[in-house]
Order: structure tokens, then C-alpha cells, then sequence
């Protein structure tokens, strides 16, 4: 996705899409009134001020292509904004002079440079725009019209004219007004909201961090006391090997002290901290592997497997298969006993997409917009910590991917996971 436009570089853009459509506008009054109306006006002088409109846009567009970075900061671009509303506020006063003066309705598009420079331009250059304005309106008024090319129409049709015309200037200039400032207000919007994400996306990724150091302290704590306990078992098996009742019980003291041991190695992962895994190249297949390894009630689970998933991608499959596994594991215990989980795995040219649906009770929507947050949790206390989404969220972000949690209540509820093939780290 490419970053958000400047403000600068957002309304200097607009803008010039506006000057291409009052210069065409320009263009298309001037020869209508020239064919339709016989008003006898300059019609070259009038062309040519309408064709150094179109070259400078063209020459404007050229240079803001070119030099990106000249428009990157507020006080650049609002200077060059400036520059252009200022020479547009002379041209249309040249082409006001040359058919009609004051009289010619019009005059009301200077309204139109005044409402786009309270919206583009701090207050001190507004404010200069507005007296430019009123000394070129006021020129009018002391030279009511430049030397036209011919006699001109009478007063009464002047008049005539000025009143039909005036319904058409206000239509065109209102146009103009609400077409431009509609469009930098959504363009706005659009750049507030992406800007919103990324934030959210940094706080999620402090709380990522967070949660990794938490996870690196505890296993740095727990792992003496998990030495001493395989150690004093590993002593009683020896010692206990004449009752094999007890020796059991002590190999059973190992083994789970063997799983804490993995549980601790795989904490980094689990909370989201790819970064430690390598990213070698790897079936896409054995995403769906760690998924399924070592999950309970995984004979519930039908996996749906699409496209190649022998391909090799380089993707830290650890942990999108730990993060995988934690919405499966979540899935199934929203689910009922009799009910299956899917697990869908899709690969394309382009990205891997892995699905994860239930039917289970689903989620109230005042609650689903919570899900995700790190520890929170619908299910009961002490069956999970409400992590799984958080993770499976931040990962899918982390690799420049997506992430998306669809649920109501009676419908079950459906996570997908969507990262490029190669990721960007």
C-alpha cells in the first residue's frame, strides 16, 4: 500500500485537476459565446489567456511529478499553492476585463479561488488572496472593460445577458465549490483514517513487544526450577525402579516437565516474535502440520487444502502454525462435541490464505469488537488467555498481511489470515 499524500501534496494535486476543468470551461464559454451569442468579443486575446492557463497546468503537473519532495512539507507547498491561486485570481481578471468588466456575471468565480484558499491555505496567505482579489475585482470598476475587437452589444442586451448569466456562473462556481472541497474532505478522511491504522498498528506492535519481554522473563525464571524438578524425578525413577507404580508416576514428572520445557521454547513465537524464527524457505504444507501438531481433538478438525502447498515460501511457519493452531484451538472450543472446525489453507500466486471457521454460538457485535485485544476473552476462566486472536492479528500484520474476524451470534464465527507468499520483514 503506498503511503498517504501530504496535505500539501493532496491539495496541490486537486488543484490542479480544477484548473484543467476551469480552463476547458473557459475554453467551452468562450466559443459559445462567440458562435451562439455574436457578443463580439476579443476572441483571440480571450484564447490566448485561456491557453497560458492550460500550459502553465501542464507545466505545474510536469514539475510536481518531477519534484515530489518540493510539496512534501506544509510550508512549500502552501507557498506554491499560493503562487498558482494568485496568478489564477489575474488571469481571470484579464478574461473578466475582456468581456464585460463588473458586468460580467462571472465575476462570481472569484468566490471560487477565495472558499479553495480558506480550505488550502493558512490564514495569513488566504488573507493576502483576499485583497489580491478585491484590488482585481476593484479594477474592474475603475477600468470597466479592456478595448474590445468591435462596437459590442447594447446596454439592454448587456443587461440581458448579465441576468441570464448570472444563473449560470452561480451554477458553475457552486459546482466547482462543492466538487473540490467534497473531494479534498474525502481524500482527508481517507489519509485520518490510514494514519488511524497505523497507530493502532504501533500500539499493537508496543503491546507485541510487551508481551514477547514477558514471555522471554519467564522463561528465563522458570527454567532453574523446571531443571530441579527433571533432575529430583529423574533421581526418584532410579531410585523407585523396584515399584513400578512410582517410577511411573516419576516418568510422568519428566514428561511433563520435558512439555513445559517446549511450551517455554515456543513462548517468543506464541507471543508473536517471529522475528527470532528463520525464514528459510518451507512447504507451505507444513504451515498446516504445526497447526495440527499436538492439538486436542484435532479428529474434529477437516482441513481443506487448495492450490500447491508443496510450493516453498519464505515464511516463518512456526509461527503462522502456532498462530493457526491458537484459532483452531479456539474454534473448537466454541464448538460442540459433534460439530467440525474447518480449516482451510489456500495458496495463490501471490499470498497464503488460511481460513478458520465454527459453528458455534458465535459472537454478540458490542462484544466482537474487543476480540483481539491482548487477554481479552469470551470463554471461562482459566481456559485461555485471550491471546490467540491478538497474536494471529499481529502476526498477520507483522508480515504484511491481514487479518479479519467475521461473527453474529447463532452463526459460528470465521478468522482469515492472509500474508504474502514472500514476506516483508
Amino acid at each position: 500500500m503506498p503511503p498517504p499524500l501530504e496535505p500539501g501534496a493532496l491539495n496541490f494535486r486537486w488543484l490542479l485537476r480544477l484548473r484543467w476543468g476551469a480552463a476547458l470551461g473557459q475554453l467551452a464559454l468562450v466559443l459559445g459565446a462567440q458562435l451562439f451569442l455574436d457578443l463580439g468579443l476579443p476572441v483571440a486575446a480571450m484564447l490566448g489567456v485561456v491557453a497560458v492557463e492550460l500550459a502553465s497546468n501542464a507545466a505545474l503537473t510536469r514539475w510536481a511529478r518531477g519534484r515530489p519532495a518540493a510539496l512534501a512539507s506544509a510550508p512549500g507547498a502552501g507557498r506554491t499553492i499560493a503562487w498558482v491561486m494568485a496568478a489564477d485570481t489575474v488571469l481571470l481578471t484579464v478574461l473578466l476585463g475582456l468581456s464585460g468588466g463588473p458586468d460580467n456575471p462571472f465575476s462570481v468565480v472569484y468566490l471560487v479561488n477565495v472558499a479553495l484558499a480558506a480550505v488550502m491555505l493558512e490564514a495569513r496567505r488566504t488573507w493576502a488572496l483576499v485583497a489580491l482579489t478585491l484590488a482585481c475585482f476593484g479594477f474592474l470598476f475603475v477600468q470597466p472593460s479592456l478595448p474590445w475587437l468591435g462596437a459590442g452589444p447594447s446596454h439592454d442586451r448587456m443587461m440581458e445577458l448579465h441576468i441570464r448569466g448570472m444563473w449560470v456562473a452561480f451554477a458553475v462556481a457552486a459546482a466547482f465549490i462543492v466538487a473540490f472541497v467534497q473531494r479534498v474532505t474525502r481524500a482527508l478522511s481517507e489519509r485520518d483514517a490510514e494514519l488511524a491504522r497505523a497507530r493502532t498498528q504501533a500500539a499493537r506492535r508496543d503491546r507485541l513487544a510487551s508481551l514477547a519481554t514477558l514471555a522471554a522473563g519467564a522463561a528465563h525464571e522458570l527454567s532453574t526450577p523446571l531443571s530441579t524438578i527433571a533432575l529430583v524425578a529423574h533421581e526418584l525413577e532410579r531410585q523407585l525402579a523396584a515399584q513400578p507404580d512410582a517410577a511411573a508416576d516419576a516418568r510422568l514428572i519428566r514428561a511433563e516437565v520435558e512439555r513445559c520445557r517446549r511450551i517455554l521454547d515456543g513462548l517468543a513465537s506464541d507471543a508473536g516474535a517471529p522475528t527470532g524464527e528463520a525464514t528459510g524457505h518451507h512447504p507451505l504444507s507444513r504451515v498446516v502440520d504445526e497447526a495440527l501438531d499436538g492439538l486436542p481433538g484435532r479428529e474434529r478438525v477437516r482441513v481443506e487444502a487448495l492450490g500447491d502447498l508443496r510450493r516453498e515460501a519464505s515464511l516463518p511457519v512456526l509461527a503462522l502454525g502456532r498462530s493457526t493452531q491458537a484459532l483452531v484451538r479456539n474454534a473448537l472450543q466454541a464448538s460442540s462435541e459433534s460439530d467440525e472446525v474447518l480449516l482451510r489453507v489456500e495458496a495463490t500466486d501471490s499470498q497464503l490464505l488460511v481460513e478458520v471457521a465454527d459453528r458455534g454460538a458465535g459472537i454478540a457485535p458490542d462484544v466482537l469488537p474487543f476480540v483481539g485485544e491482548p487477554f481479552f476473552t469470551t470463554r471461562q476462566p482459566g481456559t485461555g488467555m485471550g491471546l490467540g486472536v491478538f497474536l494471529a492479528r499481529s502476526l498477520s500484520e507483522q508480515l504484511g498481511g491481514s487479518f479479519s474476524l467475521t461473527s453474529a451470534p447463532g452463526t459460528g464465527t470465521r478468522a482469515v489470515v492472509q500474508v504474502p507468499l514472500e514476506a516483508r520483514r
